[in-house]
Formats: C-alpha cells, structure tokens, sequence
C-alpha cells in the first residue's frame, strides 16, 4: 500500500507543474496592466514604468515564471493590491470557513443521497424510487443561486428563524450547507441507485438471500461495501465541486470564505487584485489534485486489486 502511495505522489509531480505553468499564463492573458492600475490613473509611462520594473513584468516570461515558482515553494504568494496584505494572510483568513461550510455540506449531502438511492435501489421502480428519483433531478436542475435566494426568503425574511449572512454561529451554517449540498445530494442519490441496482444482481447477494439472510443484512454487509467502490469516486470528485461551487453561495450568503474573496478580487472597483486571483486559482486546483489522490487510495483500500495492478 505504501509502494502504491509513493508511486501516486511521484505521478503528481508532472501534473502539478503544468498546473502551474497554466494558473501563470491564465493571469498573464487576463485584461489589464497591473502596473497601471497599481501607478493610478493619473501616472505617466515613466512611473508605469517604474512600477513595471519593481514588479518585476520587464523581464522575459520565462524569467517572471521561474520567480514566480521559487517564491511560491517559499509560501510567498506576493502581496495583494487591494488591502496591501500578504496574500497568504488574506488566504488564510478566510479558509477556515470555507473549509468548514465544504465540509458540513458534504457530510450531510453524502448521508442523504446515499440514503436515498439505497432506498431507490432496493425498492426500484416503485414509490420510493420515483420519489427519490424525482428529488434528485429537482436539485441537479435547481441553479444554487436561487435556492440560496428561496430559501433565504423562506427561513429568514419571513419566519425569522435563521440568520441571512454572516459566520459567527452554527446557525449560520444551516442556508448555505443546505444551498451547496443539494446539488451534491442529488447526485450521489443517481448514483448511489445505479451502483446498488448492478450489486444487488450479483450472484453473492443471490447466495446470501438463499441462505437466510434478512434482507437489511444482505444489503448492508453485502451490498453496501461492493457498491461504495465508485460512489467513492464520485465522493471526491464532488467534494472538490463543492470547494470550488461554494463562490457561489458564498457570494449569495455574504460567506466570508475563498469564494467570495476570489469574487471581490475580479470585481473589485478600483483594480483586480491578480496576486490574489492568482493564488486562489493555483490553490483550488491543488485541492483537485490532493482530493484525486485521496481518493485513489480510499479506492485501493477499498478494493485491494486495484493496488496489486
């Protein structure tokens, strides 16, 4: 298992320097000088000049991209253009809750969906199914944004029960998690229902019932196990989709978190803030890249012929 590890993070190596490479360019092709709107509006070329020289743009590309990775290897994302800040401490700041609201959305959109295509799967093609079936497209077709929006309405303007922004309690957490993991819900309950409707045709859970096997044991022992080898998979891929679709609702929500950073820094009034977009950009495609690790070795736990190919 460890030899399959290494092997894993050996092989990332070559992905993470294109990301690299791509997450350079994508801000270079970007509209704007940074150097001008750094210098304002009333600078001359002189001074646009200048400041193209402190930061370093007047050199060859290759040079800037050679700068740009040594100084990230050193945590040194640069400073924003915004708040005057490290980037790293703007980073920083607001993960946490970025992290936290991934997190509470995944924990209970998993539980639901999984719970929901069990349900569809084992009493496929009656009311179960139809209800869950139905649930799940509603939610895949729902855009966030105006869930966030409905609900909001809903459970804060007119009962009052819930706060409409903010992060301060676990109160806060309740709209946004429920706006960012419905999607996911819905698609775990698919294809949870489609991995479990392939298991329960195996000729296993046939032998088990034949020996006696209560029905809840045959598909929670039997099935359950069989079936989670690709609803992993898709565990993780849709983890990485919450990380990067809570900009979103976090916008909606006012979430102090990495979305809306990375928001507030494209449509920023004064200048776009391109350390900061730079390093949003570069980190989320990171959280891709460990997430499709983790999830490779869950899926060698999982299933130990994977590890032995």
């Amino acid at each position: 298992m460890l030899n399959y590890v290494l092997k894993r993070l050996l092989g990332l190596i070559p992905t993470l320097l294109i990301v690299a490479v791509l997450v350079f360019l994508f801000v270079h092709l970007l509209p704007g000088d940074p150097a001008r709107l750094i210098a304002g509006p009333e600078a001359d070329a002189q001074v646009i000049a200048l400041v193209r020289q402190q930061l370093g743009l007047d050199q060859p590309l290759h040079v800037q991209f050679w700068r740009y990775i040594t100084h990230v290897l050193q945590g040194d994302f640069g400073t924003s253009m915004v708040s005057r800040r490290p980037v790293s401490e703007e980073i920083a700041s607001r993960f946490l809750p970025t992290l936290w609201l991934t997190i509470t959305s995944m924990i209970w959109a998993v539980l639901f969906g999984m719970a929901i295509g069990i349900a569809a799967a084992v009493w496929r093609n009656r009311w179960p199914d139809r209800v869950g079936m139905t649930l799940a497209v509603t939610g895949i077709s729902f855009p966030a944004f105006a869930l966030g929006m409905l609900l909001m309405q809903i459970f804060s303007v007119d009962l009052g029960w819930l706060p409409t922004v903010g992060a301060d309690s676990w109160q806060h957490y309740i709209l946004p998690s429920l706006t960012l993991g419905a999607a996911v819900a819905s698609v775990m309950a698919r294809f949870t229902r489609s991995s479990f409707v392939d298991v329960l045709s195996e000729d296993y859970m046939r032998t088990a019932r034949a020996k006696g096997v209560s029905e809840t044991w045959v598909v929670l022992k039997h099935g359950l196990r069989n079936a989670m080898i690709p609803v992993v998979t898709m565990m993780g891929l849709q983890f990485g989709f919450l990380l990067g679709g809570s900009i979103v609702v976090e916008k909606v929500f006012n979430w102090p978190g990495l979305g809306r950073l990375l928001v507030d820094s494209v449509d920023s009034v004064d200048m776009r803030d391109y350390p900061v977009i730079q390093a949003e950009v570069l980190l989320f495609s990171l959280e891709f890249i460990l997430i499709n690790l983790v999830v490779d070795v869950l899926y060698a736990a999982i299933n130990p012929a994977i590890r032995y190919k």
